[in-house]
């Protein structure tokens, strides 16, 4: 049994202890990588601007239905945006390519009458000016999977639906030189800024950490980036022209501008302005955004604000949409629930695991100690190596010591009053009456004949064939 407990008390200890320096250092970084499941929902609503409650409808919008109307109108709204992010092919052990699908859904209006109204989708396809859906795009990107940075391989962004057949790149705008996150930070996330992407404008801009902050139960870093001004009608749409609804040439009365050096039947154009101030909370162990918040504002103003201009061209905006994003209290659960997932399995996997096979190792290897130490003085104790079935001063019959003398006596031992020398090896021993008769060979001979030894000088009887006895009470001298 012991020789079966010891090795295997060995060889458990052994690997209990090498699993203990792998797994941190081998499983745990297979942990760190964005999961190839990936599979995030995300749901926000307009709220009140900071300082506001209890309004039905927190935006503001552009009545696409006034184009044909004379003359420009803004409605109040309430407005949800929906959110999926999933992982898409090519996707493989190095890189993951995300595609999220985002729509902006006009739940309700109401107008400068005061007059509610609930908006629907289209369902056949052909959207109305008075559809529910604003705006709808596919962004694709794809990250490295250990730092979450896009790598450059997949980013597009879609801005139109794709017909039967078609084919998604021709409805589809590349973005280039994009590096900032946007669905999920890296992992280990520190106290600094970071770049931050916004589909919106295209473009990468610094998220500075602003606090620490407890959100859903789980510890966040709060970031804030702002998204200057840009002009969204510089950005082309699939066919390198300006994205529909960012550029307007109306007359000066459509849009409600009067004054000096302003006619109101003078066409005037205006681009489509956007700019946005986001608010990230993020996990920092394993960079899951748990909650976000977003100011979002577009607005329509003239392109030139220069001094020829007329200032109330220069000066005037209206209203594209203005609203506050914030997550809906069922996603931040979900999503604080996802970061503590992720946390506790790099938790387990990285401390708790490897404490606890290094303390089970180390105690098998001392029970392996202290089984072979105190096994090895017990032998001592003993006197005798326990591998051998005779100690090492046993006679061949294992029953006294033995000094080369086969009647374990020494070389003058004496049995009976007979003399045996170290050279006169017994052939067989008989027992007669109280003494022992024993037939000794002659010295030199080679002959298996045993004879008598000569009696007051005589000689020997020669009979080969008889074995000789000494009489009863007859000492050989």
């Amino acid at each position: 049994m012991k020789r079966v407990l010891l090795p295997l008390l060995a060889f458990l200890g052994v690997a209990c202890i090498a699993a203990a320096i792998a797994i941190p250092t081998y499983l745990v970084p297979k942990l760190k990588v964005v999961p190839l499941d990936l599979d995030i929902t995300s749901n926000a609503s307009t709220v009140p601007g900071q300082g506001q409650t209890g309004d039905r409808f927190p935006a503001r919008i552009f009545d696409r239905c006034s184009v044909t109307k004379r003359k420009a109108a803004v409605l109040d709204a309430n407005i949800t945006q929906q959110r999926r992010s999933v992982i898409v092919d090519p996707s493989d052990e190095d890189q993951a390519t995300l595609q999220s699908a985002q729509t902006l859904r006009i739940d309700r209006v109401r107008d400068e009458d005061g007059k509610e109204r609930d908006l629907t989708m289209s369902t056949d396809g052909d959207p109305k000016c008075d559809d529910a859906l604003l705006n709808a795009t596919v962004d694709r990107v794809s990250v490295d999977r250990s730092t979450s940075v896009p790598n450059g391989n997949v980013s597009s962004l879609q801005l139109e639906a794709v017909p039967e057949g078609g084919n998604v790149e021709d409805a589809s705008v590349k973005l280039e030189d994009r590096k900032g996150f946007q669905y999920k930070f890296g992992f280990d996330v520190k106290k600094r800024d970071y770049y931050y992407y916004d589909s919106t404008t295209r473009q990468d801009s610094p998220a500075k950490f602003v606090e620490e902050k407890e959100v859903g139960g789980v510890k966040t870093y709060h970031f804030v980036a702002d998204v200057p001004e840009t002009d969204l009608s510089n950005l082309p749409s699939p066919t390198g022209d300006a994205p529909l609804g960012t550029i307007l040439n109306m007359p000066a009365r459509w849009w409600g501008i009067s004054g000096r050096g302003v006619k109101s039947r003078d066409m005037i154009q205006m681009h489509r302005y956007g700019s946005a101030k986001r608010h990230v909370y993020v996990e920092p162990t394993t960079g899951t955004i748990v909650s976000g918040y977003e100011e979002q504002h577009q607005y329509f103003r003239s392109p030139d604000d220069s001094e020829d201009s007329p200032a109330a061209i220069r000066d005037f905006r209206m209203d594209a949409l203005k609203a506050t994003f914030q997550w809906t209290d069922e996603t931040v659960a979900n999503q604080a629930d996802r970061a503590k997932g992720y946390k506790s399995q790099l938790f387990w996997g990285g401390t708790v695991t490897p404490i606890i096979l290094g303390i089970l190792g180390a105690l098998l290897l001392i029970g392996w100690a202290v089984i072979t130490w105190f096994g090895r003085r017990g032998d001592a104790d003993d006197g005798q190596d326990p591998d051998d079935a005779q100690g090492p001063d046993d006679g061949p019959y294992g029953d006294g010591p033995y000094d080369g003398d086969p009647y374990n006596g020494g070389p003058d031992a004496r049995h009976d009053g007979f003399v045996a020398t170290p050279h006169e090896a017994p052939n067989d021993a008989y027992a007669y009456g109280n003494e022992t008769t024993t037939s000794i060979p002659p010295q030199g001979s080679t002959d298996d004949t045993t004879v008598i030894p000569p009696v007051d000088g005589g000689s020997p009887l020669d009979d080969t064939d008889t074995s000789a006895f000494r009489p009863p009470n007859h000492r050989y001298e």
